[in-house]
């Protein structure tokens, strides 16, 4: 874990106070939106140049881990979230999406940090990543129109235009790139060590532009934030039950169980944040729910992982 990812959490805080600094100018707030969809783009082009899609066929070989993940992240996990903003969301429709987008898609990158420091097996963790990337690049929009067909949020143009430029051209991009360079093994593996701190940058400076023009909603909108934390509480509390539960019936080891566990608990993607931050320009809030998020999700994980290392030692007593 590098120092940018040791800071992760306040980085992000940082990033969020300084856009609403800054968009205090008058100048400042009327540009700052047009920065956000390159810097987003620059971003998932390097996040999906560091996912390892030559393993992918690795997630298969062990097939139990990977289809009880498979259901649990994209058919429980979905219908939970929909459960939690149903009960305390369904008066607010930006927070209901917005809680929504961030429970659907699972990490692609933090939770592999937490398997290691829980004893988990990060193996198995790392040859599920680029499934869970390609299931929730093509589910996302599914879940969008499934659970927020009704918010009276969702504009298809606008959603149809941000997966194309945002999720499926750096897709691309970095696919081109691995092509490219499939036979210089170095030279690909220096360049995505050299461009290993940069996503955490250009999303901390995408939120600065976000914040920088849209932050006086959220300082207009302080009073309904509190509204997203009870439920992202119970969210992680059901699911680590739930993990637990299954691997104990899977009867997975304890190295096994603790990936399973994170797998399914790690939530805090940029896919969906890009996403809302294109698709739903008019609604901040929606994005601000999944800034949110990591900020309460980073301390929750670490806590967590203390908690698996502390039930396998019971375990091997």
């Amino acid at each position: 874990m590098n120092l940018l990812e040791k800071l992760y959490t306040f980085i992000i805080f940082l990033a969020v106070l300084i856009g609403i600094g800054i968009g205090q100018t008058e100048l400042i707030r009327a540009n700052a939106e047009s920065f956000i969809v390159p810097l987003l783009v620059a971003m998932l082009y390097i996040t999906f140049l560091q996912i390892p899609m030559e393993e992918l066929k690795k997630a298969f070989k062990d097939i139990r881990f990977t289809y009880t993940s498979v259901i649990i992240n994209f058919v429980w996990t979905p219908i939970l979230a929909w459960l939690l903003a149903m009960v305390f969301l369904g008066d607010n429709p930006a927070l209901f999406l917005g809680f929504i987008m961030l429970m659907v898609t699972p990490c692609t990158d933090w939770y592999l940090i937490f398997t290691g420091v829980a004893k988990g097996n990060v193996a198995l963790s790392t040859a599920i990543l680029p499934l869970n990337l390609i299931l929730q690049v093509i589910l996302l929009p599914v879940y969008l129109l499934i659970f927020g067909g009704t918010t009276g949020v969702i504009e298809l143009s606008y959603l149809i235009e941000s997966i194309l430029v945002v999720l499926f051209m750096p897709l691309i991009l970095s696919l081109l790139t691995k092509m490219f360079l499939r036979n210089r093994q170095q030279v690909r593996d220096n360049l995505i060590s050299t461009l290993s701190v940069l996503p955490i940058i250009f999303l901390s400076l995408a939120i600065v532009a976000m914040f920088a023009s849209q932050g006086q909603l959220l300082l207009d909108n302080l009073d309904v934030m509190w509204k997203i934390i009870i439920p992202i509480l119970l969210f992680f509390i059901v699911n680590f039950f739930v993990g637990q539960r299954i691997g104990k019936v899977m009867r997975f080891s304890n190295s096994d169980r603790a990936s399973l566990c994170l797998t399914t608990l790690a939530r805090n993607s940029p896919i969906a944040l890009a996403i809302a931050m294109t698709a739903f320009p008019d609604q901040p809030l929606i994005a601000l729910t999944l800034v949110i998020g990591p900020l309460l999700e980073l301390p929750i994980l670490a806590l967590i992982t203390q908690l698996l290392l502390f039930t396998s030692r019971k375990r091997n007593t």
